[in-house]
């Protein structure tokens, strides 16, 4: 159970994050937040490298890296769009889709097998995610499906969180082909130079010394997040790993409330209260 530390961890810096990336975007586009969220992280995470041996990297590492880098761009731009539309208690808690997804992927791609225990917990936390809408239940059964379509950002981080099944699994891959620290340091670090050229060319990078303060919250929550993620995710099965990940569902819920006074939050924890029994199910597994 080492894992679940780091990864409980995760969630709070990821939430965190969130919280302070829905602030910055009242004075900043989206891409911007994208670039800060991991160009801001790197002098954080650079200090991971003096604990860590530079590993051999084989064409497997670069291979799968190619692969991750546009799917995770597409994911930061479209997760940056939804938590800007829609309150963070309606947008984030769909990430809880992830594992739903996530088993059938990483059991195609790495020969990964949860326990009944744990697709059971896994389930649970895809029902918690139809709860946060259960007020909509008036409207007939598929009420609460009804409230995500006309939601953008639940539909955005649906979106999201179909391809963080993808990147995660693969990302499990590059960290067995490389190291959790290095490769915490080194995803985001190729990330920031695609992203750069891109900003410049439109004019826009000068946007991320805007608003110093607030951007080097955000990127050390990120380095937190980042640096824990891949930790944690090298200790146990990728499903179980991003299943616990999502209680950042929970501290969202929560900051939505604190924060930005977002309505409707009795039901959004109700689902979220599921979603730590499903994690239970998963931990006791």
């Amino acid at each position: 159970m080492q894992w679940l530390p780091y990864t409980l961890l995760t969630a709070l810096s990821l939430a965190s994050a969130d919280a302070l990336s829905k602030k910055a975007l009242r004075n900043a586009d989206e891409l911007t937040i994208v670039w800060v969220r991991v160009g801001y992280a790197l002098p954080f995470l650079a200090l991971t490298l003096f604990f860590v041996p530079l590993p051999r990297l084989d064409p497997t590492f670069w291979a799968t890296v190619a692969a991750m880098v546009p799917l995770e761009i597409a994911a930061m731009a479209l997760y940056v769009k939804a938590i800007r539309l829609s309150p963070l208690s309606l947008s984030v808690p769909f990430l809880a889709l992830t594992p739903v997804f996530i088993i059938f992927i990483a059991f195609f791609l790495i020969g990964e097998r949860p326990s009944p225990t744990g697709v059971a917990g896994i389930i649970v936390i895809a029902a918690g995610a139809y709860m946060l809408n259960v007020n909509s239940s008036k409207e007939g059964l598929i009420g609460p499906l009804r409230a995500i379509v006309r939601e953008p950002g639940s539909v955005l981080m649906t979106v999201v969180a179909l391809i963080y099944a993808f990147t995660s699994t693969l990302g499990k891959v590059a960290v067995m082909h490389s190291g959790p620290m290095f490769f915490g340091f080194f995803y985001p670090l190729i990330l920031t130079a695609v992203l750069t050229p891109f900003m410049a060319g439109k004019g826009t990078l000068k946007t991320v010394l805007s608003r110093p303060t607030i951007f080097v919250l955000i990127g050390l929550c990120t380095a937190m997040m980042i640096s824990t993620h891949y930790v944690a995710i090298s200790l146990t099965n990728v499903s179980y790993m991003i299943a616990v990940k999502r209680m950042s569902i929970i501290f969202s819920v929560i900051y939505g409330k604190l924060f930005f006074k977002e309505a409707g939050i009795r039901e959004r924890l109700l689902g979220s209260s599921m979603m730590v029994a499903g994690v239970a199910l998963i931990v006791v597994s």
